[in-house]
C-alpha cells in the first residue's frame, strides 16, 4: 500500500469523525429546541441551603442553633404553597430514629399533608452490638414518623471509613473514630404525594450508569449533598456538572440540596432550571420537572457502546501503524 494512500485513508477517518460529531450536536441541538419544561402537577420543593462551614457544622455547641437555622428556612413565607421540603446531607445532627421529639419539632415545620426530607446521621437500634451508624436520608410526615429511609452505599475512604482498618495504622478525616456501616444498594423509594424517586447522598451521584435501581426504575433524583468540604474551590462546580450528566444519562430530573451549594434543579434533558449559588444562604422554591417518557438509550445499555468505539479505535490505529511500519520498511 503506498504512503499516498495511507495518508488519504487517514484524513478519510478524520473526516467521518467529524461528520458523526458534527451530526452528534446537530441531533442535541435539535432535541432540546423542541424540548418543553413539564412538572409534576401538585408538588412544590423547597431546598433548604442553611449554609453551614465545615469546621463549624460538628461543633456540640452549634448543633441545636444549626438545628434552628433549618427550622426558620424551612418556615419563611413561600408564594406558593410548599408541599416537601428537602434539607441537605446531615443537615439534621441528631439520630432520627432515637429521638421521637426531634421528629415532633421536624413534623411541626413540615407542610399539612408533605414531607421533609433530611440527611441524618443514621443509628442501628439501642442494644444492638455491635453498634452500627448509616449516613442516611430520612422522609419526615407532619406528624414525626419516618415514612421512607434510604442509607448511603458508596462511602468515601478516610471520610466515612477506613480501608483495611486492621492494617492501617489511619484515621478517618472526619469527626468521630467509628467507620460508616454500608447501605444495601440504589433503592426506589415510594414517598407520600410525590413520584417514586432515586435517592443519592454525596458523591454517589457521579457514577455514570450506577444511580438508579434497576429493577425499578424511579421518576426522579434526589441528591443531598455536602460540598462544604471543599470552600470557594472548583469543586462545587465541578460536582453540579457531573450529576446534570446523570440526568442527560438517565433522562431523568435531579433535585440536589447542597449545605453550601450549589443547589440546583436539573430538568430531564440535564438543563439548570434554578439553582442557589456557592456560599448563599436561602432558599429555592421549585417546581418537580418531568421525566422523559421511556428509558434513555445510555440507560438501557450503559458504556457498552462507547467501549465498542474505543476498542474499534485501537485496533483502527494499531492496523494503521503496522501499515505504516511496512512502508517505512
Amino acid at each position: 500500500m503506498s504512503e499516498q494512500t495511507i495518508v488519504w485513508r487517514r484524513w478519510a477517518w478524520i473526516g467521518a469523525a467529524a461528520v458523526g460529531l458534527s451530526a452528534i450536536w446537530a441531533g442535541g441541538a435539535l432535541r432540546l429546541s423542541n424540548a418543553s419544561l413539564d412538572v409534576v402537577e401538585d408538588v412544590r420543593l423547597r431546598i433548604v441551603q442553611a449554609n453551614i462551614s465545615q469546621h463549624h457544622k460538628w461543633l456540640p455547641d452549634l448543633r441545636k442553633t444549626h438545628f434552628a437555622e433549618h427550622l426558620a428556612l424551612t418556615q419563611v413565607p413561600a408564594k406558593r404553597q410548599v408541599t416537601h421540603v428537602i434539607w441537605p446531607e446531615t443537615a439534621t445532627p441528631y439520630a432520627l430514629e432515637w429521638n421521637p421529639p426531634i421528629r415532633e419539632i421536624i413534623g411541626s415545620a413540615t407542610p399539612p399533608k408533605g414531607l421533609l426530607i433530611t440527611g441524618a446521621i443514621g443509628m442501628s437500634d439501642k442494644g444492638e452490638e455491635p453498634l452500627r451508624i448509616w449516613n442516611s436520608l430520612h422522609a419526615i410526615s407532619f406528624v414525626g414518623d419516618i415514612v421512607g429511609s434510604y442509607n448511603k452505599m458508596r462511602l468515601v475512604p478516610f471520610g466515612e471509613y477506613v480501608p483495611l482498618r486492621d492494617w492501617l495504622p489511619f484515621t478517618k478525616l472526619t469527626r468521630g473514630s467509628r467507620d460508616y456501616s454500608r447501605g444495601t444498594g440504589q433503592r426506589t423509594l415510594d414517598l407520600p404525594g410525590l413520584p417514586s424517586v432515586g435517592p443519592l447522598i454525596c458523591f454517589e451521584a457521579i457514577f455514570p450508569g450506577d444511580v438508579v435501581d434497576k429493577s425499578r426504575r424511579p421518576e426522579w433524583l434526589l441528591n443531598l449533598t455536602n460540598d462544604a468540604w471543599y470552600g470557594n474551590s472548583a469543586g462545587p462546580y465541578q460536582h453540579l456538572v457531573q450529576t446534570k450528566f446523570r440526568s442527560v444519562e438517565e433522562g431523568l430530573p435531579l433535585i440536589r440540596a447542597a449545605n453550601t451549594g450549589i443547589s440546583a434543579v436539573i430538568d430531564a434533558y440535564g438543563r439548570v432550571v434554578a439553582t442557589l449559588g456557592l456560599g448563599e444562604t436561602g432558599v429555592l422554591d421549585t417546581g418537580l420537572p418531568m421525566p422523559l417518557i421511556g428509558p434513555t438509550f445510555y440507560s438501557q445499555h450503559g458504556n457498552i457502546p462507547i467501549l465498542f468505539f474505543v476498542v474499534l479505535l485501537v485496533a483502527v490505529t494499531l492496523v494503521g501503524g503496522a501499515q505504516r511500519s511496512e512502508i517505512d520498511e
